[in-house]
């Protein structure tokens, strides 16, 4: 009886895991789309505020996700850095570069 409990509570984690990861997948994509939107329009400061929140998203995704969408988790959130450090420079088109990479790889952990 004990294994069928705890055999129940760990697909029910892991079923709980996954739909934590893809909420924050989709709000990072979805901040990320936004931080390109705005560095194509020449506005760094709000494309660092919207890199910034997509970067949250896209590292709590990560903790909990795995195997190819962890990794792209990872990659997008290397390249919102990047963006973002652009961005604080004032560099809209390179950190519109960046930011515009991360979407790619947040399309592909979803």
């Amino acid at each position: 009886m004990k294994k069928i409990i705890t055999a129940s509570a760990a697909v029910l984690l892991f079923a709980c895991s996954t739909a934590f990861a893809e909420e924050h997948a989709a709000a990072a994509l979805e901040h990320a789309q936004a931080a390109v939107e705005h560095g194509k329009a020449g506005h760094p400061k709000v494309l660092v505020e919207h890199a910034s929140a997509a970067l949250e998203h896209a590292l709590a995704g990560a903790i909990v996700d795995k195997g190819l969408q962890k990794e792209h988790l990872e990659a997008g959130a290397a390249e919102l850095e990047e963006a973002i450090n652009h961005g604080n420079l004032g560099h809209a088109p390179e950190a519109t570069q960046h930011a515009e990479a991360a979407v790619t790889h947040l399309k592909a952990a979803q």
